[in-house]
């Protein structure tokens, strides 16, 4: 086992108003996350299952292609996205949230995550 610091992970600068931290195991990654005001997350789907929850900011979620309805999130809020479900989300002030996903996002660990890196 090993033990792990936060302030001993790189801050991946992904998109100009986006920056990144994750650690991973076999099974389950988390990271911490911090988007400027405006950020959009494109549409896109995963076969991961996602839990994310936040502590600063408003996070705006739609779901299904369906523009008409979305779900804000607030601080000491959290959702859980199925894996294959389709989402988009606005970010609304300064937000940081954490994210878990299991299995670990092997987009993300290789760097081909190309929709965010707009």
């Amino acid at each position: 086992m090993e033990k792990i610091k936060w302030s001993n992970i790189a801050v991946e600068q992904v998109a100009p108003k986006m920056k990144r931290q994750f650690i991973h195991g076999e099974k389950v990654m988390i990271a911490k996350m911090e988007f400027e005001d405006g950020f959009i997350v494109p549409w896109h789907s995963h076969d991961n299952e996602q839990i994310t929850e936040v502590q600063e900011g408003v996070l705006r979620f739609w779901f299904d292609d369906d523009e008409d309805n979305s779900v804000d999130i607030l601080p000491g809020e959290s959702i859980v996205i199925p894996g294959n479900r389709r989402h988009k989300a606005l970010m609304i002030g300064k937000v940081r949230e954490t994210d878990i996903f299991a299995p670990p996002r092997q987009d993300w660990i290789d760097g081909s995550d190309n929709y965010l890196r707009k």
